[in-house]
């Protein structure tokens, strides 16, 4: 069962004694699977693997509820990281133990999915602990199954937070003890003890009742999600014959002998809670949220050419000189014009005087990775900055450098430099605070990327201090006229390097 995702159809009259044993497979698992060239009717797991069976009875609930166009499945690390290749619905694999705040994204940008967290044991209660405990706590409107088999089972069979005293494992030889590895976790009992959670339920794979027992589990913390009623937490305790050594009647065996009492199967939370609506967040979808960023101007900024398929720009300094503000300026700008935007920031632990470097796309088509290898535009804000970066520039690209001349040793072929100083322009404006924003008017009036107009909309959104704005105001212009008046800039906006 484990092995083929199988379901039982019973089918009156076709035998003597009235029914005859057919094997299929739910529609919400895909036809084929497609992680191997070969054997694609078959899943990865062990035989007698629980994970096969808890697979059959979540696809079963989701075809019967008529959820799979609205489920969206968070896959883990552990050996069923692959469930993606099994379940036809939305899936996105994520990091080791982040299933619940992935989820929890998930579900607030897409309110009208359901949304399911299917973890192990080393996922959830080990590096995972701290997400689940706060996902539950919220009262996220997610269902989370945890497959507890109290052994790490892809990486070789490891204590794991839920193993049991005395059982033996490949980090604890001599069984667990309590004296030095602390007492097996027990998950669903910790968060029943808190207030948030709808639901919360143990069950167990050990026979056939105990897992139609699981079976009406499964089915009610879906039902739940669909009625947007909660946090759902079903523990499922199972088999996991190959690390444990034993076969597979034996391992459900042992679910029943030894799991189960140290486990007891119970219904720890049944119950509908009332959270405090009066603060609660507007529920609305990301493209909603963006669609009323662009509303709050009260007049739509004048988009840009955008001569470019896309653009990057790295922009480098040390901590105060606002690198990263600079960076985050650029990318709500590009939204603003409706361009795909992305800022990866990169920084010390210093506050002041470390460096600090983002990288920013601009793009006309989706973004895939924020990296920017070979940026089109460097901004440099100090000679070191200049000198780690400016070898990466792509050929015919722009270094924007902040000080008035280069380095006496510094030549570069590839990308033209335009010095600005910006620091004097700001000191003479009246706040040194603004020399980022000098910057950036040199920036856009150079590369004709984005339009001035919106830098001023952006700025005005965020910068609540009226005197400080009005700098601003005079630093965007003094970077633009810079440029204009004092370089010899050409058809920078037209280089090679980003024109297409």
């Amino acid at each position: 069962m484990a092995r083929e995702l199988v379901g039982i159809n019973a089918h009156p009259e076709a035998s003597t004694d009235g029914y005859e044993v057919v094997h299929s497979k739910s529609e919400v698992f895909y036809p084929v699977y497609e992680r191997k060239t070969d054997l694609k009717h078959q899943t990865h797991y062990c035989a007698g693997c629980g994970h096969g069976v808890v697979h059959k009875l979540i696809a079963e609930a989701i075809e019967e509820l008529g959820l799979q166009d609205r489920t969206i499945l968070v896959s883990p690390v552990g050996c069923s990281v692959f469930a993606y290749y099994y379940f036809d619905v939305g899936n996105v694999q994520v990091a080791h133990g982040r299933a619940p705040a992935a989820a929890t994204g998930l579900h607030r940008a897409c309110p009208d999915k359901v949304v399911i967290a299917y973890q192990g044991d080393g996922d959830l209660a080990a590096i995972g602990t701290a997400e689940i405990i706060h996902a539950a706590n919220r009262g996220e409107k997610i269902a989370v199954f945890f497959v507890n088999n109290a052994i790490y089972g892809m990486t070789g069979g490891q204590m794991a937070p839920t193993t049991l005293v005395d059982q033996k494992s490949t980090t604890s030889p001599w069984g667990r003890r309590p004296v030095n590895e602390g007492f097996p976790l027990h998950m669903a009992e910790m968060l029943s003890s808190l207030q948030a959670p709808v639901y919360i339920e143990r069950v167990a794979l050990s026979d056939n009742k105990n897992i139609m027992k699981a079976r009406r589990a499964v089915r009610k913390a879906l039902e739940l999600q669909r009625d947007g009623a909660g946090f759902s937490f079903v523990e499922i305790l199972s088999p996991c014959p190959t690390i444990w050594g034993k076969d597979p009647v034996e391992a459900k065996r042992w679910v029943a002998e030894k799991m189960i009492p140290n486990f007891p199967l119970e219904v720890f939370r049944d119950h509908k809670i009332e959270l405090p609506t009066n603060n609660a967040p507007p529920h609305k979808t990301v493209a909603e949220l963006i669609e009323g960023k662009r509303e709050e101007a009260a007049a739509p900024a004048p988009a840009s050419a955008h001569h470019y398929r896309e653009l990057g720009i790295k922009i480098a300094g040390f901590g105060g000189q606002g690198v990263l503000l600079l960076g985050q300026l650029l990318a709500e700008m590009g939204m603003r014009e409706g361009l795909e935007v992305s800022w990866l920031p990169s920084y010390g632990p210093e506050m002041r005087s470390g460096s600090a470097h983002c990288q920013v796309w601009l793009s006309k088509e989706k973004i895939g990775s924020p990296l920017v290898s070979h940026p089109q535009v460097l901004v440099a804000m100090n000679e070191m900055s200049l000198r780690k970066f400016a070898s990466e520039v792509a050929p015919g690209g722009i270094i924007l450098y902040g000080r008035d001349q280069l380095p006496e040793d510094f030549t570069i072929s590839q990308a033209q430099v335009v010095c600005i100083p910006a620091s004097e322009i700001a000191d003479r404006l009246g706040s040194a605070k603004v020399g980022n924003v000098v910057m950036v008017g040199a920036l856009l009036e150079a590369t004709e990327c984005l339009h001035t107009t919106t830098a001023m909309k952006v700025l005005e959104a965020k910068v609540k201090n009226a005197n400080l704005l009005e700098l601003d105001r005079q630093a965007l212009e003094a970077g633009r006229i810079y440029i204009d008046h004092h370089v010899a800039v050409g058809a920078v906006a037209q280089a090679d390097g980003f024109t297409q």
